[in-house]
Formats: structure tokens, C-alpha cells, sequence
């Protein structure tokens, strides 16, 4: 059964124009293969214009072709065979506690994978790469995840300033420019405090880079480079867990990608900062 926005292009066939109509038919049959096409090579396989694919992603509610793939992936995956979410158990003894956390992280990893547009983490990587300054924001749990983006880089000498409330943020964000990246990290992306520095930051020139949970968010939506994670924790008493695991996994993979643009410094960079730090752990 069609569900989402597979299940909106169907209902919409007969009232879109002839070269939408290709386009929608295309997606139809094809709708896994979507997910890696750019606009180029589905407007050569449909033998549309790529402004036909735009107009057509739009005609049916989407931002535009990335967000469409997005969705599509979004709908395909969260209707396959799969181990659900569950809640934190506190009945079932430490057997069940071990498997209902460890099966929700997993879990949250997977999905994310499901729906990580691979041309935005490696326009997200280089852009890091490039950058002048670096700044990481986040409130509460995000704000783990931003210190430890921060952490990462300073061991492979790149510069990072982690904002973890409005004030910092904004302070950090008035001072940036067009040669500077800002990542700013929300689960919700309706966290107040990032979307007003954010906003300055983006006013300043730096680019924007977010990662939200999957969905149109008015934190996603000030981004140049949108990044989505993606868990499904039914109550507060999950808390930021799994979201937190998936968006912990998005940093390592922004920063292994930084890393291995330039193995031999960042070797020699970890080595560095190893013997730094050596004589604060006590030999076997």
C-alpha cells in the first residue's frame, strides 16, 4: 500500500501537466532508484527538462527535487519489515533494559542511514574542510553532540567554538563571515536559541549547516546544507537517546570525512595531540 508522499503523487496523476505526468510515472515505478538520481540524470531518463522535475517537486509539496528524494525515502523505509522502537522498559529486568536501549540506538542508526542524502554530507564535509572558522550550537543534548564536534577538531588542530545557549551563540555568530561554517544541531530544529543565531549567522555569510530530525523545520530551513537523522522515541521517558546516538553518528561521519582530506596531517596531528596528553593517564 502506497503511503506518504508516494500516495500524494497518486492521487495528484490526473491533475498534473503532461511533463509532470512523466516525471510522476517514472517515480512510480521506480521509486528506490529516485533516492540516488540527481535532476540531471532524471530529466534524461524521463526526457523532461530539469525545471519539469523542479516544478514537479514543488506541485506536489515539496521544497524541491531533495526534499522529494528525502521524503520518498523517508516513506520507503518506514514501511519495510523491520524491528520497531520501544519505549524504556523498568519491568523486565536487566535483559530487556540492555535490548530495549541497544535495539533503539541501532535502530535509529539504520534509519538515519535510510534517509542521509550522501551529496549533502559531502558538500557538508568540504565546506568544513574549506572553512575559515568552524561553530557548533546546540541546547541541552545538542549540546553534547556540538562539544563533541568541537572535541574531535581541536585534536586534529582545526578551529571549533561550541555555543551552548543564545548568548554564546549569537556572540560567536555576529563575529563570522562568508569564509566561516556554522553547524547548528537540533533534534526538534524548533529549538529557539539556534534558529536566532542561525539566523545571524546567516546574515553574517557563513554557511549553514544543520542536523535536525527528518521533516521541514524552521532550523532546517535557514540551512544551505540540511542533514537529517531520524528515531522515533515514543515518550519523555526515552529522553534524547536514540536521536542522540543517530546525530553522534552524523558528527563521526563529518569528521572522518574532514579527516581523511588530509590523512597525513591528521595523522600527524593525533599523534601530537596523544603525546600531549599522555602524562594525564597512568601507565600499565
Amino acid at each position: 500500500m502506497l503511503k506518504g508522499i508516494l500516495l500524494k503523487i497518486e492521487e495528484k496523476f490526473m491533475l498534473l501537466k503532461p511533463s509532470e505526468r512523466k516525471v510522476a510515472s517514472y517515480i512510480m515505478k521506480h521509486p528506490s532508484e529516485i533516492i540516488d538520481y540527481s535532476v540531471q540524470k532524471l530529466a534524461a531518463a524521463v526526457d523532461v527538462s530539469e525545471a519539469s522535475i523542479v516544478r514537479f517537486s514543488k506541485t506536489i509539496g515539496c521544497k524541491g527535487f531533495q526534499d522529494l528524494k528525502l521524503q520518498i525515502a523517508y516513506d520507503l523505509n518506514e514501511h519495510q519489515e523491520k524491528p520497531s522502537y520501544n519505549d524504556i522498559v523498568t519491568d523486565g529486568g536487566t535483559s530487556s533494559l540492555i535490548h530495549s536501549v541497544s535495539q533503539n540506538n541501532i535502530q535509529s542508526i539504520q534509519d538515519t542511514l535510510a534517509i542521509l542524502s550522501e551529496k549533502e554530507v559531502e558538500e557538508a564535509i568540504h565546506a568544513l574542510n574549506d572553512a575559515r572558522k568552524i561553530a557548533a550550537f546546540g541546547v541541552g543534548a545538542s549540546g553534547v553532540i556540538a562539544e563533541d564536534f568541537k572535541q574531535k577538531l581541536s585534536r586534529i588542530g582545526r578551529w571549533c567554538e561550541a555555543g551552548y545557549g543564545f548568548d554564546t551563540q549569537a556572540t560567536i555568530s555576529a563575529n563570522l563571515s562568508d569564509a566561516d561554517v556554522v553547524i547548528g544541531i537540533s533534534n526538534s530544529g524548533r529549538t529557539e536559541d539556534v534558529i536566532q543565531s542561525l539566523t545571524v549567522a546567516k546574515e553574517m555569510g557563513a554557511t549553514i549547516i544543520t542536523i535536525t530530525q527528518f521533516g521541514e523545520s524552521p532550523t532546517s530551513q535557514l540551512a544551505d546544507l540540511a542533514l537529517y537523522a531520524r528515531s522515533l522515541e515514543s515518550s519523555i521517558r526515552s529522553g534524547a537517546f536514540s536521536s542522540r546516538i543517530a546525530m553522534l553518528n552524523i558528527i563521526d561521519i563529518l569528521f572522518l570525512g574532514i579527516a581523511s582530506l588530509d590523512e597525513e596531517r591528521t595523522i600527524q596531528k593525533l599523534e601530537n595531540t596523544r603525546k600531549a596528553v599522555k602524562y594525564s593517564k597512568r601507565q600499565a
